[in-house]
């Protein structure tokens, strides 16, 4: 989507929000009409399958909104750096709309940190606190910029209200390094069913409510979906209604500790090898650490474990291509695997942070991981790019 769409995406979703009909910011995938009461229709990012479309009220993106306004205590100024495709762009939107301001936006072409500095400079000028979402890719981009010597773009963020950031797990040098400059992070958790993120810090919005079945997370509160269009099925699995309210259960796998939520990663990306349970979020944690570049943590086939644990990385000091709905990612490259020296110094590493059926059988690194979404890796993708007979 252009910038000279945005104005009627945005006049579109203000009619939406005071019940006139309903947004769809990309092609619908199907036919089937969104449930009465429907003001956007969104897309999940389908990195882990076929992509849904998920219908959210106004009541929803208006609680949402007002819910971020007050943790953040107050509106301040939007600026858009998301696609306005997905739903963390959207409620960029939805929260200018609410604040009474026209949102910031990027104009067209790629994220770059020298356009994310000249994008900030107009509205940090101004009285209001400036806030904005990016996601982990972004922020890799500004800091490795930085240490390239051009810190504009993370000056400019030190002086912001609040960067939220979310949409996939950001590795934790990277978070510590901005927040070592200064720059006011703030890690989101939530998803297009719940009308984006509505867990910041690992604390609950205003009205969310969480807790954890069999391990995996599940929210309730006014921020979530009428469910996915066309789907009752799904809708009926994800979405249930029980005494205590109607609750959400996610694909994540999480902790609560002190009413503070840890997410370890999805359910279904669990790696089974010799019979033992590996998350992958957790080895590559570790792993972002050691060879300061994006991880993606991933099983593969083999005869003797089951699964092998295999990490594909991006290049160092590298991180994958921004999605920014105006043109299709880098094509993928060859896997090279890391040398002999290098892989035993990462499985050292992980089996004595995770134990040995973390460590990973092989790393391969790659220019840059494939994404899907915003922001977020392509994990079958990356399975397809871990070349046939890896080492067992």
């Amino acid at each position: 989507m252009s910038t000279t769409d945005l104005p009627v995406l945005v006049d579109a979703l203000r009619r939406a929000l005071d019940g006139g009909a309903p947004v769809a910011p990309l092609p619908r995938l199907t036919a089937a009409p969104p449930p009465a009461g429907t003001a956007v229709v969104v897309r999940t990012s389908g990195s882990t399958g076929t992509p849904r479309e998920v219908a959210l009220g106004a009541a929803a993106l208006r609680a949402s909104a007002t819910a971020t306004h007050e943790r953040l205590g107050g509106a301040g100024r939007w600026v858009l750096t998301l696609p306005p495709t997905h739903v963390a762009g959207v409620q960029v939107l939805v929260r200018s709309l609410l604040a009474g301001r026209a949102p910031v936006a990027a104009p067209d072409g790629p994220f770059t940190p020298a356009g994310l500095a000249e994008l900030l400079a107009e509205p940090l000028r101004g009285d209001d606190p400036v806030h904005l979402s990016l996601v982990p890719t972004q922020l890799h981009r500004v800091v490795e910029a930085a240490d390239g010597g051009e810190p504009a773009a993370l000056h400019a963020l030190a002086r912001c209200g609040a960067v939220l950031l979310g949409g996939a797990a950001t590795p934790p040098g990277l978070l510590a390094r901005a927040h070592d400059a200064g720059v006011p992070v703030v890690r989101t958790y939530g998803m297009s069913e719940t009308a984006g993120g509505c867990v910041y810090d690992g604390v609950a919005l205003p009205g969310v409510r969480v807790r954890l079945a069999d391990g995996v997370v599940e929210l309730a509160g006014p921020t979530l979906a009428s469910g996915y269009v066309g789907d009752d099925a799904a809708t009926a699995a994800a979405f249930v209604d029980g005494p205590d309210g109607r609750w959400f259960r996610t694909s994540d796998l999480g902790t609560v500790e002190d009413g503070v939520l840890r997410v370890l990663g999805r359910a279904d990306d669990v790696v089974v090898t010799g019979g033992v349970n590996v998350a992958p979020a957790a080895v590559e944690a570790v792993l972002g650490e050691l060879l300061d570049a994006e991880v993606c943590v991933v099983g593969v086939p083999d005869d003797e474990w089951g699964q092998a644990v295999v990490a594909v990385c991006s290049a160092p000091g590298r991180a994958g291509a921004v999605p920014d709905g105006r043109g299709d990612p880098p094509a993928d490259a060859a896997a090279v695997p890391v040398g002999a020296a290098e892989l035993a110094r990462v499985r050292a590493a992980v089996a004595d942070r995770l134990g040995a059926a973390a460590a990973p059988r092989q790393v391969y690194r790659v220019p840059a991981l494939p994404l899907r979404g915003p922001g977020k890796v392509d994990r079958a993708a990356v399975v397809d790019l871990v070349p046939a007979g890896t080492a067992r």
